[in-house]
């Protein structure tokens, strides 16, 4: 059985001492492999990434059908949870604004989605720039463990929330039993290798898998949630339990 991993303050490539060393090198990592990042997800996610995406907006497709509505997705990188949020949103309804700190992952959605009616915003996940209850949603899909403090990523997101707004962050996760070791096997020797060979760059596949091992469990992340001023929160498990979707209401 896979240990939950030791409590961490948040992302790091290395061994950097300062959160903001760990900011730079990530934002660096994701600007080097925005050309083969879609390619990579879909492969090395057996396609399952799409149903993902999909699932979790419409988890919340409450929110999105409500016109007035303020969407924010978090760690947008090309945009594709962005997108799927959009497609349940109303043809007039405002905006969805996608925002990454990767201005080579920007370039690529504001391509791909042209036409989208979206806002693609540059910008720290960590230092939102936002004022105080501004958003009826705030998402995140598979970037939120890229974050150099979890604890304060969570209280950030709940500043820009307005009372009752929602929360919900799609993540990874590491399943337990025969499922986890087999899972455990492919995340740090078959993707490495496929991500390396393909992307050319085998340091930022080989801390893909070691960002996941490091990120809490539902077990650490649920309280870490409450702390942060959200009720009800919850977890749910996609796929064997190899990501599933933070939920949470803000206080």
């Amino acid at each position: 059985m896979l240990k939950t991993p030791p409590i961490t303050t948040g992302a790091r490539t290395a061994d950097e001492v300062s959160e903001a060393a760990a900011a730079a090198n990530v934002r660096g990592m994701f600007n080097a492999i925005a050309p083969s990042y879609d390619l990579l997800n879909h492969l090395l996610s057996m396609g399952l990434d799409r149903r993902w995406w999909s699932r979790t907006a419409s988890s919340f497709k409450d929110v999105l059908a409500k016109p007035e509505a303020k969407i924010l997705d978090l760690c947008c990188g090309t945009g594709d949870m962005t997108a799927a949020l959009m497609k349940l949103r109303p043809v007039q309804g405002e905006a969805v604004t996608g925002l990454d700190f990767s201005a080579e992952m920007l370039g690529r959605a504001r391509v791909k989605y042209a036409e989208a009616n979206a806002q693609w915003v540059e910008g720290d996940a960590m230092r939102l720039p936002y004022p105080d209850a501004s958003f009826d949603l705030v998402t995140a899909a598979f970037g939120f463990r890229n974050l150099t403090n979890y604890a304060d990523g969570l209280k950030e997101i709940a500043r820009v929330l307005k009372p009752a707004g929602q929360i919900g962050i799609l993540e990874c996760n590491q399943p337990d039993g025969l499922s986890g070791a087999f899972y455990n096997l492919y995340l740090h020797h078959g993707l490495p290798l496929i991500g390396g060979v393909i992307s050319g760059q085998r340091a930022a596949y080989s801390y893909l898998p070691a960002s996941i091992a490091r990120f809490p469990r539902a077990a650490q992340m649920l309280p870490m949630m409450s702390d942060a001023g959200f009720v009800e929160p919850r977890w749910d498990g996609y796929f064997m339990k190899a990501a599933g979707l933070y939920r949470g209401v803000k206080r």
